[in-house]
This record gives structure tokens, C-alpha cells and sequence, in this order.
């Protein structure tokens, strides 16, 4: 069941914190879901990481992050290949290096 990707303990871990959430708070973001946010991320002005991972089958690429990145003016696109909708459990050493260089040159490309 575990590969080189995830241990046991991570998905224990996020076990744990998806049974200790509020049962009322979780059914009641799922109207939330349905939000439309287009219009604030064309508003967002400061410099912007997005990460994404290819292999997201909850919240597909193209449908969020792809999309996410162009409404944001100026922001930088982290594809991550064959990350899943977790990509800091799996991908930790990607996603660190990638805020790392992002936070070392404070987004500058914006």
C-alpha cells in the first residue's frame, strides 16, 4: 500500500486529522466548493506561487491551478509531475526547494 512517496505514519497522520475535524464545519463547507473566487484572484497583488500537482484527482490541474495561475497577474507556475492532491506529504523535498528559491528572490517576477 506504501511506496517511497508516503510512509505509513503520514497517512496515519492525516487520518487523525480528518477524524478530529468538526463534523458541523465539515458539512458546512461543502457550499463552499461551489464558490466562484475568479474574480478575487484577479485582484490578488502580491508576488504568487502556485503548486500543483499533475496526478490531483480531487482537484484536477486544469480545472484549478492551470486556471488559478492565469488569473493571477505575474504568478509562478509549479506543475509538480505525478503529485497527487497532497503534494507537501509526497513532494516535500520539490515543494520545499521550489518555496525556497521562490521566497529567496521574494517573487520577483511580479
Amino acid at each position: 500500500m506504501f511506496n517511497k512517496r508516503i510512509s505509513e505514519q503520514a497517512v496515519q497522520a492525516s487520518w487523525n486529522i480528518a477524524v478530529g475535524t468538526s463534523a458541523i464545519a465539515s458539512r458546512a463547507c461543502v457550499s463552499t466548493w461551489h464558490e466562484d473566487f475568479r474574480k478575487d484572484l484577479t485582484r490578488v497583488d502580491v508576488p504568487t506561487l502556485v503548486i500543483h500537482g499533475d496526478a490531483d484527482r480531487i482537484v484536477p490541474f486544469s480545472a484549478s491551478g492551470a486556471r488559478t495561475a492565469k488569473l493571477i497577474e505575474g504568478a509562478r507556475l509549479l506543475l509538480v509531475r505525478d503529485g497527487p492532491h497532497c503534494v507537501t506529504w509526497t513532494h516535500a523535498d520539490e515543494v520545499s526547494s521550489a518555496l525556497t528559491n521562490f521566497l529567496a528572490t521574494k517573487g520577483s517576477d511580479k
